[in-house]
């Protein structure tokens, strides 16, 4: 699921002046990429990307001023292409008379922004890349603990959002709970968040809806979390192994990325809440360098070369 962002999105999120009325502010925003068309100023226009937002700064304005009227003329038209969205003006500088005239004949919005060239840009290309990014909706709780957010996954009932809730009570920060969308902004990068609808929610069996924020303070909660690791809940089967040292890693595809997994069975007496916790600090030690089971299996090595040579 893709949203539709529009330039009246843009002109919003950004303050931007808007030079000519008579456009279409509807106009969809279909790549996050940029283009500050310098070649095209010069008249190589072969490979213009004219789908993205096109960005005037001090560079691309002061060569243009420097043109006869036919190629000021000739440049403006090449640029307002169909499928191009809008044009920025950077620096809050003047607009070519040449450019007003055409876009406002093709409806194409021309804005203008106080930020510098490249400020706007990656300030923008920030905006577009979280706006355009591909939405996927997982039923799951989402966490965070000692800074790595965990989403927990598994069969409904099997004590995800109780698990939660003791988390909750130990210090840690709800996110989300029962829906968690998940954004993919860059490669191996998932942003979770909650459905507004039911931020800082809580379902507990035999108690009903409760409200994290009002119960625990604003420090229990988050908006979203980059998601590092996955807990898969599922029930005890006395028949299935179970790893027991955990060198193996094994990863769970969320859209395109590959993200870390342990499968914890449940079973009365097990208390869900610290092996989540214990989870997330062994990762953390992963990721700094010591890896607890490797070290054992390495121990274990060397103890039987030593009764071997004996």
């Amino acid at each position: 699921m893709e949203k539709k962002i529009t330039v009246k999105h843009v002109k919003e999120a950004f303050e931007l002046e808007a030079i000519c009325e008579q456009v279409d502010m509807e106009r969809v925003i279909t790549v996050s990429d940029l283009s500050r068309p310098g070649l095209e100023m010069a008249g190589f226009f072969t490979y213009y990307p004219s789908e993205r937002i096109q960005i005037l700064g001090r560079t691309e304005l002061t060569f243009f001023e420097g043109l006869d009227a036919e190629k000021k003329r000739d440049r403006m038209e090449q640029l307002c292409k169909k499928d191009t969205p809008c044009i920025i003006i950077a620096r809050n500088l003047p607009v070519p008379k040449e450019l007003v005239e055409i876009s406002c004949e093709k409806k194409i919005p021309i804005l203008r922004s106080s930020l510098n060239t490249t400020r706007l840009a990656s300030k923008l290309t920030n905006y577009l890349e979280g706006e355009l990014a591909a939405i996927k909706t997982i039923h799951g709780v989402l966490i965070d603990v000692y800074g790595i957010g965990i989403l927990i996954v598994g069969n409904s009932g099997i004590g995800k959002s109780e698990a939660a809730l003791e988390l909750v009570k130990r210090g840690h920060r709800l996110v989300a709970d029962d829906v968690v969308e998940i954004k993919q902004t860059a490669d191996n990068e998932l942003i979770g968040t909650a459905p507004e609808l039911i931020r800082h929610l809580l379902e507990i069996r035999g108690v009903g809806i409760i409200n994290v924020m009002t119960l625990f303070g604003a420090g229990a909660v988050r908006i979203h979390k980059k998601i590092t690791l996955v807990i898969q809940l599922e029930m005890w089967e006395k028949e299935k192994q179970y790893e027991r040292l955990g060198i193996d890693d094994q990863t769970m595809k969320i859209m395109d990325t590959e993200t870390p997994v342990n499968t914890i069975p449940v079973r009365p007496g097990r208390n869900l809440a610290v092996i989540i916790e214990v989870a997330a600090m062994n990762y953390r030690l992963k990721l700094m360098g010591y890896h607890a089971a490797k070290e054992f299996s390495d121990r274990l090595s060397e103890a039987m070369e030593v009764e071997v040579d004996n």
